[in-house]
C-alpha cells in the first residue's frame, strides 16, 4: 500500500539542484528551515555540529574556487556544516575541566555525524517547502583552505556544504541501484559477479543526462566506479593531517 505523504513525496522525487533562481528565499521560510536543524537529533545531547551562513559574496567566491564548481557562488543561501567540539571544550574549561575529552575521535565523528544528520533534515524541511538542494562534498577538495577562509579554530573541521534556494533546472530523476545490493538481513552478502548482477542498472544509467552536461548522457555505474578509484585529489588524501592539525587526536598506532 502507498502511503500518501507530501515530505515522503518529496524525498522519494529528491533531485540536486545546481542552478537556483536569483530569488531570496523568504526569512521566515529560511528561519524555519535551520528551526529544523536545531531540533535535529544530537549524539549523547551535546550538539557538537555548527552551521557558517556564507553571506559575503567575495567568501562565497573562494568557496566555489576550493569545490571547483562555480554554481557554489550562485547558491542564494550557502551553509557550511561543522564539526564543533570547540564550544564544548571551552564550556568544560570553564567549570574548570582540564580533560583532553574533546579531542578524541570518538568526539570527532560524533560531531560528524551529528553534521550530516542536520544538513539531510534542513534538506528534507527545505524540499517540503518546493525549494532545491545541492550538497558539496566539494568543500574537502582543500579542508585546510576551507578552515582558513572560515577561520575555524582548533577543535573544529569543515563536513559538507549546502547550497539552497528555488530551483532553476528540471533534472532527471537519477536511476538508483536495487536495494538488494544495500539491504541485506542479519550479515554481509556478497555476490560473486557484480558486473553480471548490476548489468540492468549500467544501461539505466546510460539512458541519464546530468544537466552538468547536459547534451552527453552519463556513462554506466560500473566506468564511473573505476573513473573515482582512480582519480586522486592530493588535498584530499591529506585530511587526516588536517583533522590532526585541527586538534584532534587520532591515535593512530604506530605515531
Amino acid at each position: 500500500m502507498k502511503i500518501d505523504n507530501k515530505m515522503i513525496e518529496k524525498q522519494l522525487d529528491h533531485r540536486t539542484i545546481r542552478e537556483f533562481k536569483d530569488e531570496p528565499i523568504p526569512v521566515d521560510m529560511f528561519e524555519q528551515i535551520m528551526e529544523v536543524g536545531r531540533r535535529t537529533a544530537s549524539s549523547t545531547g551535546m550538539q557538537a555540529a555548527s552551521i557558517i551562513r556564507i553571506t559575503d559574496k567575495k567568501i562565497k567566491e573562494e568557496i566555489a574556487k576550493v569545490c571547483n564548481q562555480e554554481y557554489v557562488a550562485r547558491a542564494p543561501e550557502l551553509l557550511i556544516f561543522i564539526v564543533d567540539q570547540y564550544r564544548n571544550s571551552l564550556i568544560a574549561k570553564e567549570k574548570n575541566c582540564n580533560e583532553d575529552g574533546s579531542k578524541d575521535m570518538d568526539r570527532f565523528f560524533s560531531a560528524f555525524t551529528d553534521a550530516c544528520i542536520m544538513a539531510q533534515n534542513m534538506v528534507n524541511a527545505a524540499e517540503a517547502m518546493d525549494l532545491g538542494t545541492v550538497y558539496l562534498g566539494s568543500i574537502l577538495n582543500d579542508s585546510e583552505k576551507i578552515c582558513n577562509i572560515l577561520k575555524l579554530p582548533k577543535l573544529t573541521f569543515p563536513v559538507v556544504g549546502l547550497g539552497i534556494g528555488y530551483p532553476n533546472q528540471a533534472p532527471q530523476l537519477k536511476p538508483r541501484m536495487d536495494m538488494k545490493f544495500r539491504v541485506f538481513e542479519n550479515n554481509y552478502k556478497t555476490y560473486e559477479n557484480y558486473l553480471e548482477e548490476i548489468s540492468e542498472y549500467d544501461e539505466a544509467m546510460q539512458t541519464y543526462y546530468d544537466l552538468r552536461d547536459a547534451n552527453r548522457r552519463v556513462d554506466s555505474f560500473s566506468n564511473q566506479v573505476v573513473t573515482r578509484l582512480t582519480s586522486h585529489i592530493p588535498k584530499r588524501e591529506e585530511i587526516l593531517n588536517i583533522i590532526r592539525k585541527q586538534g584532534f587526536d587520532l591515535k593512530i598506532n604506530g605515531q
